[in-house]
């Protein structure tokens, strides 16, 4: 009788008699049998990697498909009991009017490639925890005493939806934009002192004196083009080869390679009063004077979102210019003064009345077919009867972009980094959305032929026909009458800002129209809290010294933990094959033996006697 003990990795012990073992377990069939346990074994490894490569991996591409949709989808109340929920409040004290929205975001995971998820709060109601108050603060100029009185209601609303426990250790952040740009700054810093003094006594958020400050035109835009991105997941690390990627120099490390990642999308807002164009600029500029080097270190923004200041691959380098006097109501204005201007003129030069009466109106292209209009200034009136000419109308305004002759440069001469039109993306809101869907009903991805087309044709449309469409409700349910007669000469507007003005080549598909991203208007707050919060990340890690030790271990433990499973699998296979081969080799051993024995036998020999132990 064999016995056979093993100490590793676990304590096993069993018997084998010689009798259990046939004849017929030959040394074939023992090989047979150790590379089929071999073939086993490595078809076992094998079928588990693929299992967890194909369940991962779908988890990975679900997550990254169906994140968006939960976006959408994820309109259920914010969790307040939540204790690992983290709160935000971002104030917009514009011109108009003051908003407060309040943001929430899980703890970080610790990995510092990461960063905040951060989503605006629902309420019971799954409302979006948002409120608005009117005037503007920029109106409280004269009595800045009275600035946080006005702003308290908004507070008050913010400090009844996020939990009492969290308010000392939720950043309260008020941000002033146009309206506060123009005042004087003895004026704003007061309006800013009174802030900052009369709010610690009556709340608890946590509020210092840099969360208080009017932010630049600049600023905003950084902020919009973060927003933007963040909710498409821009930001997000890929390994997936179906994803755009883009080479970028990083701000900084010139003399480093370049780092491969996710291509970011710009963003193109034409309002009523100004345009704003803001990108990503990946690769180093260069620039054609001295002068042009001057006014492009105002243009060009960079700033790292990571939460490690000396890691890189969350530094960014986007190109932000606002253009006033370029919205689409803003042009009109420019156009129309223009317009009376050179036909008074010309009108007493040539001793004409051309427009001066309704018998005789100025035929205006960038109107649709017969549609009539009028241009009081100076307690004049000049009138206008629409030609519905669409390229004419492309004609006259294109001298209102003043373009320069001098290379990278767009609307009114400023400077524009050149744009990787084969690898770009961009999103046109506000007047690129209205002007495409409202109407034409062609809003979503971009086409220049088909939008040409689209506004010919809308424009030699007679105006009667318009009317009787629009009466029909054949259009969108928020278009108005100024809306359809503005649409030509905007729809003209938007082409040649963007083509001509941005220089965008006509065969440009990449540009989206949209009014809202994944159903939601994305506010420039959003950017705004994400970036001031940028550091946080970097306060949980280090409260775990074990992630911040770890974080690239804690990043890949799952498969780290399987390499040790197989590890140990194979070892326990490895010490089976073994104790076999050595239950082989006494196997053989007793054969001899048994057969000399036999061959003693039959000689009629007595069998030799083995020394045993005494």
């Amino acid at each position: 009788r064999i016995s056979i003990s093993c100490l590793l990795p676990a304590s096993w012990h069993f018997s084998i008699s010689p009798v259990g073992c046939p004849r017929i377990l030959n040394t074939t069939l023992r090989q047979i049998v150790v590379i089929g346990i071999l073939a086993a074994a490595v078809s076992l490894l094998y079928y588990s990697l693929v299992v967890i490569r194909n369940k991962y991996g779908r988890a990975y591409r679900d997550k990254r498909f169906h994140r968006y949709l939960a976006r959408v989808t994820d309109t259920e109340a914010t969790d307040t009991n939540n204790p690992n929920l983290n709160y935000g409040i971002v104030v917009d004290c514009g011109s108009s009017g003051s908003r407060i929205f309040v943001y929430c975001w899980p703890r970080h995971n610790g990995n510092p490639h990461d960063l905040l998820d951060i989503k605006q709060m629902r309420d019971k109601n799954r409302k979006p925890v948002v409120m608005k108050i009117k005037p503007g603060i920029s109106e409280f100029a004269s009595s800045p005493e009275k600035v946080s009185d006005y702003i308290s209601p908004l507070l008050s609303f913010a400090a009844e939806h996020v939990p009492r426990a969290k308010h000392k250790e939720t950043p309260l952040y008020i941000l002033c934009t146009a309206g506060m740009r123009i005042l004087p700054e003895s004026q704003q810093k007061a309006i800013l002192e009174d802030l900052l003094t009369d709010i610690p006594v009556h709340f608890d958020f946590l509020f210092s004196d840099s969360h208080a400050e009017v932010i630049s035109g600049k600023q905003e835009g950084v902020y919009a083009w973060i927003g933007i991105n963040f909710v498409l997941g821009r930001f997000e690390h890929t390994d997936d080869e179906d994803e755009a990627i883009v080479e970028v120099h990083v701000p900084g490390s010139e003399n480093k390679e370049a780092i491969f990642r996710k291509r970011t999308v710009g963003i193109l807002d034409m309002g009523g009063v100004s345009t704003q164009i803001a990108y990503e600029v990946p690769k180093t500029v260069s620039f054609a004077s001295s002068q042009q080097e001057e006014v492009a270190k105002n243009l060009l923004a960079e700033f790292n979102l990571g939460c490690d200041a000396h890691q890189t691959e969350h530094v960014y380098r986007v190109y932000v210019a606002t253009f006033l006097g370029f919205g689409g109501n803003a042009a009109r204005q420019r156009y129309e003064d223009s317009l009376f201007t050179s036909t008074v003129l010309k009108n007493r030069l040539l001793s004409r009345q051309t427009g001066m009466t309704s018998d005789s109106p100025y035929l205006d292209p960038c109107l649709p077919l017969d549609a009539q209009d009028e241009i009081q200034q100076n307690g004049q009136i000049m009138y206008l009867r629409g030609t519905g000419d669409f390229n004419l109308c492309r004609e006259i305004i294109q001298p209102f972009m003043n373009k320069t002759n001098e290379t990278q440069t767009s609307l009114n001469g400023v400077y524009q980094p050149a744009v990787h039109f084969q690898n770009s993306e961009f999103y046109g809101f506000s007047e690129f959305y209205y002007c495409t869907e409202d109407v034409l009903r062609m809003g979503g991805d971009y086409n220049a032929a088909k939008f040409t087309k689209a506004a010919k044709d809308y424009c030699a449309t007679k105006w009667s026909v318009l009317r009787e469409r629009f009466d029909r409700g054949l259009y969108a349910s928020h278009a108005d009458l100024h809306r359809l007669k503005y649409q030509c000469f905007k729809s003209a507007w938007m082409y040649e800002v963007f083509h001509s003005g941005f220089s965008f080549p006509v065969s440009y598909s990449n540009l989206k129209t949209a009014l809202q991203v994944y159903d939601k208007e994305v506010q420039w707050t959003l950017g705004a809290i994400l970036y001031r919060t940028r550091f946080l990340p970097l306060r949980d890690i280090q409260q775990e010294n074990f992630r911040a030790s770890h974080s690239h271990w804690r990043s890949f433990s799952f498969v780290y933990n399987h390499y040790l499973f197989f590890v140990c699998f194979l070892i326990v296979l490895l010490s089976i094959l073994l104790y076999l081969l050595r239950l082989r080799r006494i196997h053989r051993r007793m054969l001899r033996n048994s057969s000399s024995t036999s061959l003693w036998i039959e000689e009629g020999l007595p069998p030799q006697k083995i020394a045993g132990p005494l």
